[in-house]
């Protein structure tokens, strides 16, 4: 008995030291590069303090909104609905009236059901289906991302063990794209490759193509038999038209291209924590869109199984609904607008300050984003002298500026660029 009791005390050491052992090599993760930011000035106590870092609209206080368009659209769905699973491909309604956005009211694709579609967990989970999606039936393919882009862009595809590569995008000098480069890099790359492109209001430049300049684009990647995958987080929040902001998109669709798309409504509904997205991909006919959505359900369920039913009630309600759907419009117009407004205010002010520098890109630019030209070292600047917090790339998110803190904005700029 007591031999037997020995052996079990020595197993439970063995195995209670192995278990012990088990994380002792897991380091702590390096911290995201925009999430750092908002601890660093939620840390700070200073009251001059303000956050150009964050990628969430703000309004001209400086406070997170809810348009009314959802605060009604919850009213109507509060009550009245069950909470039961949706189908692995998400609600059918929001995905129907998400595919009226990109490809039009009246698009073929759509009567001609060649479109595959399935909500997904906004515009990170589309982008992430769908390069899971690659990675299992084009194993030999890679994808080419501008540079530079949305950081989480090449976490997306190197965690689906897609090989990446990238494509001139911005030109630092110009403050603009760099047409030139782009097009040579889409001529260089082998024929049938996969282009990663921005729809509208790139992240995080806030540079886009000219709408000539997306014809020609468009041209080459048909040449070259390239697939097209667009992220269109913005749409409507850039130019305050969503017509508009989808023009990329039905240049492409006019010109015959098979096109794959993730739509989000993070930013331009504001609904941000309800991670509500659509993911599609436009087929040759209706039994290939049938075949590719079952295998993007397939690929959901050991993910997320299905996705949450929530925001996408409220998605299809303000859609399905003409009224709530003339709010909206009203309403994304008006964000856009304060966003393009403090662009104009934040440049008159710099001009103003007597700043040797050209501050043209700021109103060239569109988007929530203005990538400033501001090096790592004026930022952190910025930072240390004037708690004005942002990423080290210059970027600023013109959400966070304001008629009460533009002109505070624009004197400190001033101060840590004048001496470029």
């Amino acid at each position: 008995m007591a031999l037997s009791r020995k052996l079990v005390q020595q197993r439970s050491s063995v195995f209670g030291s192995r278990s012990m052992s088990w994380w002792r090599s897991v380091e702590p993760a390096p911290k995201d590069p925009i999430l750092g930011v908002t601890e660093a000035f939620l840390a700070d106590p200073s009251p001059d303090k303000v956050n150009v870092g964050v990628g969430a609209y703000r309004d001209d206080n400086g406070k997170p909104v809810v348009l009314e368009c959802v605060r009604e659209a919850e009213r109507r769905i509060a009550g009245n609905l069950n909470m039961e699973y949706l189908p692995m491909g998400g609600s059918v309604k929001m995905v129907e009236e998400t595919l009226k956005l990109a490809y039009g009211e009246n698009s073929e694709h759509i009567k001609d059901k060649r479109i595959a579609a399935v909500q997904a967990l906004s515009g990170t989970g589309a982008c992430r289906l769908f390069a899971d999606f690659q990675k299992r039936f084009r194993p030999e393919s890679q994808i080419y991302i501008p540079v530079p882009t949305w950081a989480n862009h090449h976490n997306i595809w190197r965690d689906a063990h897609v090989p990446q590569k990238t494509f001139h995008y911005y030109h630092p000098e110009t403050k603009g794209l760099d047409f030139a480069g782009l097009v040579d890099d889409m001529k260089n790359a082998p024929n049938g490759s996969f282009f990663l492109l921005h729809a509208c209001a790139h992240n995080p430049t806030g540079v886009d193509p000219s709408e000539e300049q997306w014809k020609e684009i468009s041209k080459l990647i048909k040449e070259k038999g390239h697939f097209p995958f667009f992220d269109m987080a913005y749409q409507g929040f850039a130019s305050g038209d969503p017509e508009r902001d989808a023009k990329a998109i039905r240049i492409f669709l006019e010109d015959g291209h098979l096109i794959g798309i993730a739509q989000s409504y993070a930013k331009n509904m504001g609904l941000y924590g309800q991670r509500v997205g659509c993911l599609s991909v436009l087929c040759e006919d209706e039994k290939q869109a049938v075949a590719v959505k079952s295998q993007l359900q397939m690929l959901a369920r050991p993910m997320y199984s299905n996705p949450p039913v929530h925001g996408a009630l409220v998605v299809s309600t303000i859609l399905g609904d003409q009224e709530l759907k003339t709010l909206w419009l009203k309403e994304v117009k008006g964000m856009a607008d304060r966003i393009i407004g403090m662009r104009t205010a934040l440049r008159e002010n710099l001009e103003k300050v007597g700043s040797p520098l050209s501050w043209e890109h700021v109103t060239n630019q569109i988007g929530m984003f203005c990538y400033s030209g501001m090096t790592p070292e004026q930022v952190d600047r910025l930072t240390n002298e004037f708690h004005i917090y942002m990423t080290r790339n210059g970027r600023i998110s013109m959400a966070g500026v304001t008629t009460g803190n533009v002109g505070y904005l624009a004197n400190a700029i001033h101060e840590v660029t004048k001496s470029t």
